[in-house]
């Protein structure tokens, strides 16, 4: 009776952990949502965009926290906002070029203002500016005509909806974000409510979308956020939609990719990543071109394309994505700094893109010269950081020797079986180039 009892006990405590507000925990996705896995896998490349009415004060996406600017003078900042030199098929056909498959756009960041019309909420740029327009609409149909796919990045942090309360840890009165005029006191599940009728609206009004990219979450991370009932409303709006979110942690039941924020997955170099670990799921970075996401008029620490196109394929050695951020100028033109950068990317992938699209990473781990991505039928050897000595070391047991060469022009190199790998002299490649390709077939 008493090993009855403890089974009972057991088998009711297993089930209660495999709920949560009547859902079961284990996710089962969706065929559509495997191949589009797949696919986001296999596209490695994307274009981030963070753009909002914060863009007029040209100092970041952030500047209503950092700037102490409360609610009530925020408010001014929709007046303003008027982006006549916003072309969103100029917008895809640069990505395009860039060599970039998907676009991720803010459609609603931390200050709660919503870049969509959206009918839950009156402070969207359609009933709030003088533009007057939705910037998605037109956004989604130009991805379509280029066969580029579109994700909407998604903020559950917001410093606008009186509902968020209470405060999480980026509003309290810290003489960083003046809370004045808020109220004291707020309805929880009338801001998820609120929510969840946006990702409603955004998963309804513009057509196919290929993820919704969540962050905020860390601003109240103890809080009853009930994001499984959320994941699954987006399944079920569009089963095919991938779910990640940006919350510093290990993957949550109904999510689909895993993102890691200015840095390569694993490593903990900003400072974001010290309780995450890398899942099983398809995995991106998300990184700025300059410093900050969003319009920073004084902002002049530019990436080079040089360190660019290794952020590219060190993320493809290590089976990631990399999502390159751009922060449109209030008018909607995209700075000339990241239009020459992109094109100096896009003539590298032109010529150099079959060696990352469709390929997968984690062949072998990272070296200190490089990495190597794979197809079904070859390898590609990326030497990053050609070293001093003219031999290199690759770790790779199957690969065919005798097939080894540069990866486009077909050079020769000499190598030799050693150990569980090959050497390879490489004394014959110039440096200078952001990435020496070599490839060879797979072994029988």
């Amino acid at each position: 009776m008493k090993h009855l009892f403890r089974f009972t006990f057991v088998l009711y405590f297993a089930i209660l952990g495999n709920s949560i507000y009547g859902q079961t925990i284990d996710y089962q996705p969706s065929a559509e949502n495997l191949k589009a896995r797949q696919w986001f896998q296999d596209a490695k490349f994307g274009l981030f965009i963070h753009w909002g009415v914060y863009s007029n004060l040209s100092d970041g996406e952030w500047v209503m926290r950092y700037k102490n600017i409360t609610v009530k003078e925020y408010e001014n900042l929709p007046n303003y906002f008027y982006p006549n030199a916003y072309d969103p098929t100029a917008w895809v056909k640069m990505a395009k070029a860039a060599g970039m498959k998907y676009i991720t756009i803010t459609t609603r960041h931390h200050d709660g203002f919503s870049m969509f019309d959206s009918k839950v909420s009156d402070y969207n740029i359609v009933k709030k500016t003088p533009y007057k327009k939705d910037i998605l609409a037109p956004l989604a149909e130009a991805c379509r005509k280029e066969g580029i796919k579109l994700c909407f990045y998604y903020s559950h942090l917001d410093w606008h909806h009186p509902d968020y309360y209470p405060r999480g840890n980026t509003g309290f009165n810290n003489g960083c974000m003046d809370w004045s005029g808020r109220p004291q006191s707020g309805n929880w599940d009338n801001y998820l409510k609120f929510m969840n009728d946006q990702l409603t609206e955004l998963l309804t009004n513009y057509g196919d979308i290929a993820a919704i990219w969540f962050d905020g979450f860390w601003d109240k991370k103890d809080a009853d956020w009930k994001l499984r009932a959320q994941y699954d409303l987006i399944h079920k709006l569009q089963p095919a939609c991938m779910v990640g979110n940006n919350h510093h942690l290990a993957v949550k039941p109904g999510e689909d990719f895993q993102m890691f924020e200015k840095d390569l997955p694993g490593k903990n170099t900003s400072g974001f990543g010290h309780e995450s670990k890398i899942g099983d799921l398809p995995l991106e970075m998300c990184e700025t071109m300059n410093g900050a996401w969003g319009y920073n008029l004084k902002d002049n620490k530019f990436k080079s394309s040089k360190t660019l196109i290794k952020l590219l394929v060190k993320n493809a050695g290590l089976n990631s994505n990399f999502l390159l951020n751009v922060g449109p100028q209030p008018d909607g033109k995209i700075q000339k700094e990241f239009v020459d950068t992109l094109a100096k990317v896009g003539q590298w992938t032109s010529v150099y893109g079959n060696s990352i699209y469709g390929t997968r990473g984690g062949v072998i781990p990272e070296q200190s010269w490089g990495v190597v991505t794979a197809n079904d039928k070859e390898y590609f050897i990326h030497i990053l950081e050609k070293p001093e000595a003219d031999w290199i070391f690759v770790p790779i047991q199957n690969a065919n020797l005798k097939s080894l060469a540069t990866f486009p022009d077909g050079q020769v190199l000499e190598s030799k079986s050693f150990g569980n790998g090959f050497m390879l002299n490489i004394a014959k490649l110039k440096s200078g180039t952001p990435d020496l390709v070599l490839k060879c077939s797979k072994g029988k």
